[in-house]
């Protein structure tokens, strides 16, 4: 008898992000059954739509469960009736804690970020927003207070230059699938002593709404670099300009400071502002209502002035 027929595994999770988790999970071990979001409408004719893991769960022929509510009697009834060993927790809800003593062995979540740091539901955007050289993911036994459980396995990363929040997102998924596997090997083994977390040196990393991403463009360069970058490209860092909605998705650091701050200047196929100090470079960018485009296409049909002020 293989251990995929011993060991009963249910993953719980929602986005892309937990999407390689869960087909690496599938492959290793075995998965009985996810647990993910209610299907959803969206777009502009609000057709209902699967979060990607139930999309993912359906070609792979997993079972999928998906509760209005995680308290529902029912839900954890069908649950139980599982007799997990082990339940995954992957960018998903917050857990009541009816759950948490179902699984046999344990309940595990991967979380993005070196906790206790950036502990809520933005870590990879704080991380890029507040400038952070590495970052990482835990591993860790869930408990009632969010991401406060002790850690079972941690790795870190050192973080490019340049990156943005997309791309620490697609760096860290395989990243999280691997560490996975990591973990459900530990807890199978037995042998292991969990780490309590140094509450003392917890950050919050509190969701980020597109309201709250105007820029400020009297802030210095480097700081708003971060910003843009940190909310890229989800929620995305935005301006208002010719009385339109400007997203700035993508930016680079400019060394000279070209007039006060807001002010900006077009030339050389270039698209600078100025910030509080020193300036910015433009790269990617979304006009309002348009698809996001690199700043030399847009160039390529702009008439308007050369320079001016937000």
């Amino acid at each position: 008898m293989s251990i995929k027929d011993k060991l009963n595994i249910v993953f719980m999770g929602t986005p892309e992000f937990a999407v390689p988790s869960l087909e690496l999970l599938q492959k290793e071990f075995g998965v009985r059954a996810i647990v993910t979001v209610p299907d959803k409408p969206q777009g502009r004719g609000m057709k209902t739509h699967p979060s990607p893991i139930k999309q993912k769960a359906m070609e792979l022929d997993i079972p999928v469960l998906q509760p209005e509510k995680l308290k529902n009697e029912d839900f954890l009834a069908e649950l139980k009736n599982i007799e997990p060993d082990i339940i995954v927790v992957i960018a998903f809800k917050i857990l009541p804690k009816e759950i948490f003593d179902i699984p046999k062995i344990a309940i595990f979540n991967i979380h993005p970020s070196l906790l206790p740091k950036y502990r809520g539901a933005a870590p990879i955007n704080w991380t890029i927003i507040n400038g952070e050289k590495e970052t990482g993911l835990t591993s860790f036994l869930i408990q009632e207070k969010i991401d406060t459980g002790d850690i079972l396995f941690q790795n870190k990363y050192d973080i490019p230059n340049g990156f943005t929040a997309g791309d620490l997102y697609d760096f860290l998924m395989p990243e999280a699938a691997k560490m996975t596997i990591e973990t459900c090997r530990l807890l199978l083994s037995g042998n292991y002593t969990p780490m309590k977390q140094d509450d003392s040196l917890a950050t919050p990393a509190p969701k980020i709404f597109a309201e709250n991403c105007k820029i400020d463009w009297n802030e210095t360069a480097k700081k708003i670099m971060n910003f843009i970058n940190g909310v890229s490209p989800v929620p995305g860092a935005w301006t208002i300009w010719n009385n339109k909605r400007l997203k700035i998705l993508r930016v680079k650091y400019y060394p000279e400071t070209i007039n006060n701050p807001s002010s900006y200047i077009i030339y050389n196929n270039k698209f600078i502002i100025a910030c509080g100090n020193d300036s910015l470079s433009l790269l990617e960018i979304q006009p309002e209502g348009k698809k996001a485009m690199k700043v030399t296409d847009f160039l390529r049909g702009y008439r308007g002035d050369n320079k001016g002020i937000f």
